[in-house]
C-alpha cells in the first residue's frame, strides 16, 4: 500500500476544475478545521456538545458482537449480519458507547448515515462544507469499529470531526481481487470484501495481495476530509473510543437517470445468466453503446435526434423509465 495524495487549501473552484476530473481519491487536509466542534479534542467535552445539539430523533443504529473485534460484517455463512439493528437517539448511543469503552471486548456501537439536519439540526447550521455547498450532510457516530472494503453509489466527501479514521482505498478494477460477498445480505446495502483487512488470509484469498499492491491509505485527523469518487472501494477503520464523521454524497460529474448499481444488478440477472457465447455477443453491445470504448455510437445520427443513445426529451425519459420499471421475464416460446 502507498500513502494517499494529500492536498491543502483546496477551494470549490479548484476541486471542480482539477480534482474531480482526475477521478482519484485524495485527502483534503484541514478542509473543515474551522468547524466549531473540531476544536473539542477531549471525548467528554465533545459528548456534552453532541448532547446539547441532540434533537431527540431516533435514527438507525447498530450493535456489534463482543467477539467481532469491532468488525461489522456478514453473519455466519455470509448470511445476514454479525450485528443487531436498532434505533437510538444520539444521547442513547453516547451512553452505550461510554459503557462499552470500559469492557475488555467492547461491542461496536454506531449510528450510521443519519441526517445531520434532522438529528443534530443546530449543529448542521454551523457545519457547512466549503466545497459541496447546500448538499445535505449525513453523520456517522461510533466507538472503535471496522467496515470492510465497499463502494458508494455516489461521489463522497467524508469529513472527520472527532477521533481518527483510517481509509484504505482500492481502484474499481480490483473487484476481482477483493473476493466480494453477496449483495442481498450486504451489511451496508452494497456487497463488501470478505477479506479481513486487519489480518488478511492470503492462503484463502491469494489475489488480495494484488489488491494491496494497488491500495492507497491515509489516516485522517479531526478537520481532515477525503474525496472518494464512485465506485472506488474503501475500507474504513474508526480507531478512537469516540468518533464522528460527517459526509456528503452527490454526483460530482455526469447526470445519470438511474443508479448504475441498479443497472449492474439488472445485467447480472439477465446477461450474466446467458451462455458464454451469448455473454460475449452482448459484451460487444455494451462496449459500443454503454462504455463507448471505440467509435462514437451517435456520430452517424442526426444532431437533433432524440433517442436513448443521444438525448431524451422529458416525455421520452419518463416513458423509458416506466418501461424499465416493468421488466418482462423471459418465457419459453411455442
Amino acid at each position: 500500500m502507498k500513502p494517499m495524495q494529500a492536498l491543502t487549501e483546496i477551494d470549490a473552484k479548484t476541486f471542480v476544475k482539477d480534482i474531480v476530473p482526475a477521478n482519484q481519491p485524495v485527502v483534503l487536509k484541514g478542509l473543515v478545521a474551522h468547524w466549531p466542534s473540531v476544536s473539542l479534542t477531549d471525548d467528554q467535552s465533545f459528548a456534552e456538545y453532541l448532547h446539547q445539539h441532540d434533537s431527540g430523533e431516533r435514527c438507525y443504529a447498530i450493535v456489534g458482537d463482543t467477539h467481532a473485534d469491532g468488525r461489522l460484517f456478514y453473519g455466519e455463512g455470509l448470511k445476514g449480519t454479525n450485528f443487531a439493528k436498532t434505533n437510538a437517539t444520539v444521547s442513547d448511543a453516547l451512553a452505550h458507547i461510554a459503557t462499552q469503552n470500559q469492557q475488555p471486548n467492547p461491542r461496536a456501537i454506531a449510528i450510521q448515515a443519519a441526517s445531520l439536519k434532522s438529528v443534530l439540526p443546530t449543529m448542521d447550521e454551523t457545519h457547512r462544507n466549503p466545497i459541496t455547498g447546500d448538499i445535505e450532510a449525513t453523520f456517522w457516530l461510533s466507538n472503535q469499529s471496522r467496515v470492510a472494503a465497499h463502494f458508494d453509489l455516489h461521489d463522497n466527501i467524508a469529513c472527520v470531526v472527532h477521533g481518527t479514521r483510517t481509509f484504505t482505498v482500492f481502484p474499481p478494477d480490483q473487484i476481482s481481487n477483493l473476493y466480494v460477498g453477496p449483495t442481498l445480505d450486504a451489511p451496508g446495502g452494497v456487497p463488501i470484501s470478505t477479506v479481513d483487512l486487519k489480518s488478511p488470509d492470503l492462503a484463502t484469498y491469494p489475489r488480495f495481495e494484488q489488491a494491496l499492491e494497488s491500495a492507497q491509505t491515509a489516516q485522517l485527523e479531526p478537520g481532515d476530509a477525503i474525496y472518494i469518487p464512485s465506485p472506488w472501494w474503501h475500507a474504513v477503520s474508526s480507531e478512537a473510543p469516540l468518533n464522528l464523521l460527517v459526509n456528503y454524497w452527490w454526483q460530482a460529474q455526469g447526470d445519470s437517470l438511474l443508479a448504475a448499481n441498479q443497472s449492474l444488478m439488472h445485467a447480472m440477472l439477465s446477461v450474466g445468466r446467458l451462455p458464454k457465447q451469448q455473454r460475449a455477443a452482448w459484451q460487444a453491445f455494451f462496449n459500443y453503446l454503454v462504455f463507448k470504448l471505440e467509435d462514437d455510437p451517435t456520430a452517424h445520427l442526426p444532431n437533433d435526434l432524440n433517442d436513448v443513445v443521444t438525448e431524451l426529451t422529458d416525455q421520452q425519459t419518463q416513458e423509458v423509465i416506466a418501461y424499465l420499471s416493468q421488466p418482462t421475464l423471459l418465457k419459453g416460446s411455442d
